[in-house]
């Protein structure tokens, strides 16, 4: 059987759910979200890369990236997602263009510490109610993540496009539960539900992508890239030469290099490079495996060669990299 390779990306890159918050609001309200990456040390300790998401449950509002006036306000209504893959400071409100205060204390809280959802009540006095549901997505951004290269900044899944609504209400409906009970297990539970949540965003973006569209999700669409892809991510520790990828791709090498880089932005050969050594570094962060055996198993002929080649991407020796990670990790963790 194939590999699925937005599945293999996505165990690669430590994808993991995190906190919900539970909003609700009477208009006028506004909530102004900070820099994933000020909240990060707090919601996902020793994370490298967090994305914000809103599921709309009922009623709706207006979603917006602070500062960007080429991204208009994105109107979502019940049933909608929204997601900021870039980790953008974003606002949602009642009205277009309002501006709130940024919060940091509410990340701080022993709720928040303690992976369990907050319910907050941003109540402005209207008739017009919003509830929405909010949560965190982590994942590794070194030393190669080609899913968050390839994502837009704002990723919007409305409820009208897609024949899955069903399944989506289904799921904020049980995020929503989840929340409010806060039984056993609810923040395993979240999580894992956020994490299937954003798989669905990211294939309903993919299947949108307009014809002649560029990037690594484009590519995974190409019938030739596509089976380049597939082959490289079944097996990346073989010794691939370009003649034996464009054989299985079934182009000739020259169409192969050019229409790989078109798409992917980089030639095959260093796009495998460079997903071997994410490959290592998932390897390094999940378990106890010895560097000489992490390189082999990506494909390096040396412990050494591997070191040289991590430490110029990511700027430390394997070691000193896995160490640094598990102590931010442990850092970061309650009591």
């Amino acid at each position: 059987m194939d590999v699925d390779t937005l599945s293999d990306v996505l165990r690669a890159v430590r994808l993991k759910g995190a906190i919900f918050f539970d909003v609700e609001t009477a208009a006028p309200w506004v909530a102004e979200a900070p820099p994933a990456k000020l909240v990060a040390p707090a919601v996902m300790p020793g994370i490298e890369h967090v994305i914000e998401y809103h599921v709309i449950t009922s009623g709706s509002c207006w979603a917006s990236i602070v500062g960007d006036s080429q991204e208009p306000p994105l109107q979502i209504a019940a049933g909608d997602v929204v997601a900021f893959p870039q980790g953008d400071a974003h606002v949602l409100s009642s009205a277009p263009g309002m501006r709130g205060s940024v919060e940091l204390s509410l990340f701080r809280g022993p709720e928040v510490a303690a992976g369990l959802p907050l319910l907050l009540n941003l109540d402005g006095g209207g008739s017009e109610r919003t509830h929405v549901v909010c949560g965190f997505l982590g994942c590794d951004s070194r030393p190669f993540n080609p899913l968050l290269d390839a994502l837009p900044r704002v990723l919007h899944l409305s409820h009208t496009v897609t024949a899955r609504s069903a399944w989506l209400m289904q799921f904020t409906r049980f995020a929503v539960m989840e929340t409010k009970e806060k039984r056993q297990g609810a923040s395993s539970m979240l999580s894992r539900l956020g994490e299937i949540m954003f798989v669905e965003l990211v294939r309903n973006h993919v299947e949108a992508l307009p014809d002649g569209a560029k990037g690594w999700l484009a590519g995974l669409k190409d019938r030739h890239v596509g089976r380049a892809l597939n082959v490289l991510h079944k097996q990346p520790a073989r010794a691939w030469t370009i003649d034996q990828l464009a054989k299985e791709a079934g182009l000739s090498r020259s169409a192969l290099a050019e229409r790989f880089a078109t798409y992917v932005g980089v030639p095959p050969m260093q796009y495998l490079q460079k997903w071997r050594l994410q490959l290592a570094a998932s390897s390094l962060l999940e378990g106890t495996a010895n560097i000489a055996t992490i390189a082999t198993k990506v494909g390096y002929e040396s412990e050494a060669a591997f070191s040289r080649a991590f430490k110029k991407t990511v700027g430390m020796p394997p070691a000193e990299w896995r160490n640094s990670r598990i102590a931010l990790s442990i850092a970061g963790r309650p009591g």
